[in-house]
């Protein structure tokens, strides 16, 4: 059974050996190092049968305003699903499972944006898969040109 979770202390050893190859580290940021604490920062663990499987961020701060005009909007970053649990349908059904936790958990939300690279083509078509939309907008990364995708909630 797969669901969202809020971060907890338990979880740490086992994101701290999530395992990606080089070619996906490249576009996400690995769960260990975004767990620092700070304002409008909410690390989601995706569980199956209690087990973390993926990870990302939900953000309500002010970084939002670079990605959307929206007030309501929250800001997804750092996605990834651990090495080992890939192909297993971990990262659609972990997204397919956020509108619902997102209206459960932030009620005021009523958009979830994020970046994705450009030559990131997988990931591209899995948010759009899940009903991501391209915004039209564009941002430099650290590593290239980043579409703006916006999900409605």
């Amino acid at each position: 059974m797969v669901e969202l979770q809020f971060y907890k202390p338990d979880y740490f050893e086992s994101l701290k050996a999530f395992k990606l190859p080089e070619e996906q580290e490249q576009f996400t940021a690995m769960p260990t190092s975004t767990l620092e604490k700070a304002e409008g920062k909410h690390p989601v663990v995706i569980v199956n049968e209690n087990k973390p499987v993926g990870f990302f961020v939900l953000h309500s701060s002010s970084r939002v305003r670079e990605y959307t005009y929206n007030p309501q909007a929250m800001l997804l970053t750092a996605f990834s699903i651990n090495h080992a649990e890939q192909g297993k349908g971990y990262a659609k059904k972990g997204l397919e499972l956020l509108r619902s936790f997102i209206s459960e958990q932030f009620p005021g939300c009523n958009e979830v944006v994020l970046a994705v690279n450009k030559r990131n083509i997988p990931a591209q078509k899995l948010y759009e898969k899940v009903g991501y939309q391209d915004t039209g907008r564009r941002k430099m990364g650290r590593i290239g040109e980043q579409l703006i995708l916006s999900l409605a909630v």
